[in-house]
């Protein structure tokens, strides 16, 4: 039996060309294209896709919110997701795999790299690609880590809406989630966390996410 993959992408370019890239290998079969993530959810109810692949901003829900939405659907098989972005930084890569996709793909991702992912991901098993994860490792190499203990202290010095929003982000909500949970605007959410940055002399997102762990924040 073919694999089945749906693709959600804003662009028509990205979708003709996984959906390319896809319907060339025989043991796969693509169920449809869509634009919409709204769409590709309806799909995934009526098509069953094994695997879903989706942009981070398609039209009318983001990639984070697609991704969350269909675990939500309770549908049996669950698809499993790989996101394909322009960009892989720190805070994408964070939010990303906070979502719960299983696969992250690059836009300089090879034609191999592509069908290697999406075949992982319909395993169950989580692939990233070459890029994403030379970045993962350098900043795992590079984070200190610090017994629990430690890091009380500054744990204490947050303010409460400074502990919203860290919990917030550390369960892979996004700038504009977090603004609309705690009914504030996006600038002040920036605000927020250019303060936990300096307060926690953390450098980025994937930081203040390791963080909120390390210190037992999240197992509140």
């Amino acid at each position: 039996m073919p694999l089945r993959v749906l693709v959600c992408d804003a662009l028509p370019l990205v979708r003709d060309g996984l959906h390319t890239i896809l319907e060339a290998q025989q043991d796969v079969e693509v169920l449809d294209t869509t634009e919409s993530g709204i769409h590709a959810i309806m799909l995934a109810r009526t098509r069953r896709p094994d695997v879903v692949i989706t942009g981070l901003q398609p039209r009318g829900v983001s990639g984070l919110e697609l991704i969350r939405r269909l675990r939500a659907e309770g549908l049996d098989p669950e698809p499993r997701v790989v996101v394909f972005t322009m960009t892989h930084n720190d805070e994408t890569v964070t939010e990303v795999l906070r979502a719960g996709a299983n696969g992250l793909l690059a836009q300089d991702a090879t034609r191999e790299e592509v069908v290697a992912t999406i075949r992982a991901a319909a395993r169950g098993q989580t692939m990233l690609s070459p890029a994403i994860t030379e970045r993962l490792v350098d900043w795992f190499r590079q984070r200190e880590v610090y017994p629990r203990e430690l890091l009380r202290p500054a744990v204490a010095a947050l303010t409460p809406r400074e502990r919203q929003v860290l919990l917030l982000v550390a369960q892979g909500r996004s700038t504009e989630e977090v603004a609309g949970e705690l009914f504030i605007g996006v600038s002040t959410v920036r605000t927020h966390l250019h303060r936990l940055r300096a307060k926690l002399d953390l450098k980025d997102r994937a930081q203040l996410v390791s963080f909120a762990y390390r210190s037992g924040l999240m197992s509140h």
